[in-house]
């Protein structure tokens, strides 16, 4: 039965947008996946979508599929590129991964328009401004 699963809460991983040109015109957003815990993410999927209405019309983005075999202990890896034109929708990050032998999975939603300069923080691990998803 469906309440006999266990669903573990997920701790000290999280999803941050940098931007890494802050204070150029070229700006470059990217989407890391930040690993905060002691021990490995193992078999990581991340799946990213955009959705929400642009003038308004409906629009949603690709679905995108990223795997990593393993994210290091306090460490991070660079998922995406994401375009400043999608900052306008929501943006979906679901992340799943092992961790000390467990399965676990977890949506990061980045709500339209709260990417932006504004919104950024310095961030774990990367020691760099982004707009962070704990």
């Amino acid at each position: 039965m469906i309440k006999d699963i266990e669903f573990p809460k997920i701790e000290n991983v999280a999803v941050a947008v940098v931007n890494e040109n802050i204070g150029l015109p070229d700006e470059e957003w990217n989407v890391y996946l930040i690993n905060q815990n002691i021990s490995p993410l193992t078999g990581v999927l991340v799946n990213s979508k955009g959705y929400g209405e642009l003038k308004n019309e409906p629009k949603k983005t690709s679905n995108m599929r990223h795997f990593f075999e393993e994210v290091k202990p306090l460490s991070f890896v660079k998922v995406e590129m994401l375009p400043n034109e999608l900052f306008e929708l929501t943006n979906e990050f679901w992340v799943s991964f092992y961790l000390d032998g467990k399965l676990y999975d977890k949506k990061y939603i980045f709500l339209a328009n709260t990417i932006n300069n504004q919104n950024t923080i310095n961030l774990p691990i990367l020691n760099k401004p982004g707009v962070f998803h704990p």
